[in-house]
């Protein structure tokens, strides 16, 4: 057997015996529909797929680029059919499936494969826009709603990388702790700030949601939100806004 096999399966059986951590809430933005989900994955998680990922086979990440994101995109990713890159996306994908403020908020019904991406320094990902449409992991085509980005690097091990995505207010800089995934809506403007020292791991993916309008998904939380702790001093606030733009949907002058 071969020392690069063996860990390989050392690595699918660290991550299949992994326990699921209980859901957390979200927190949102404010003047960008996006969030930052607490802890999609534990710090033990999180060496669990640093460790995966040392030993895992990367290439260019044009290769999964389009014509015009492949201009202005400098990073690697990890192969996807390498079998520990498929046991670390599978524990990924049940952690984000698992947490209550994807659930809440993204309610997925489609998912795209997962792309683990490493930047050294000097790499970086240009101002970009997502592919309205991809294929998820049966080759189906699906509609791209809400794109998201875990990280999987503690921010005092790099410097720059960070996720800034653009909306009417100017750019909205992320930088959260590992194991913190950002999600906001893919018809968003977004990039990745060169990396000037150390390495930021990450794992990117897209969604479908049963929700097309973020606006609506948005609304639909507020009320989640205020009906599971409706003890919250936030609540009143989040009802009267959900009422306040449900108003602005239905009204008429």
């Amino acid at each position: 057997m071969g020392a690069g096999a063996a860990q390989a399966r050392s690595v699918v059986r660290a991550v299949e015996q992994a326990t699921l951590r209980p859901a957390s809430w979200a927190r949102c933005a404010r003047g960008v529909v996006s969030l930052i989900v607490s802890e999609v994955l534990t710090p033990a998680e999180v060496l669990i797929l640093q460790d995966g990922l040392a030993a895992a086979p990367f290439r260019d990440g044009r290769a999964t680029a389009g014509a015009a994101a492949g201009k202005v995109k400098h990073n690697e990713q990890a192969r996807s059919d390498d079998p520990a890159v498929v046991a670390l996306a599978r524990r990924v994908r049940l952690a984000l499936e698992a947490d209550e403020a994807v659930r809440t908020l993204v309610r997925p019904t489609r998912w795209s494969n997962l792309i683990f991406s490493r930047y050294g320094p000097g790499q970086q990902y240009g101002l970009h826009a997502d592919n309205a449409a991809m294929y998820d992991a049966e080759g189906w085509p699906f509609r791209t709603d809400v794109s998201f980005t875990l990280f999987l690097s503690d921010p005092e091990t790099y410097e720059g990388g960070a996720l800034l995505i653009q909306d009417a207010a100017g750019d909205r800089e992320f930088r959260p702790l590992a194991g913190h995934a950002v999600f906001y809506p893919t018809s968003q403007l977004h990039r990745v700030t060169p990396v000037t020292r150390g390495v930021r791991l990450a794992c990117v993916g897209w969604v479908q949601s049963l929700i097309r309008r973020a606006d609506q998904r948005d609304l639909l939380f507020d009320l989640e939100r205020a009906r599971q702790r409706p003890e919250a001093e936030d609540a009143p606030l989040r009802l009267d806004r959900a009422i306040g733009n449900l108003l602005r949907m239905w009204g008429e002058p």
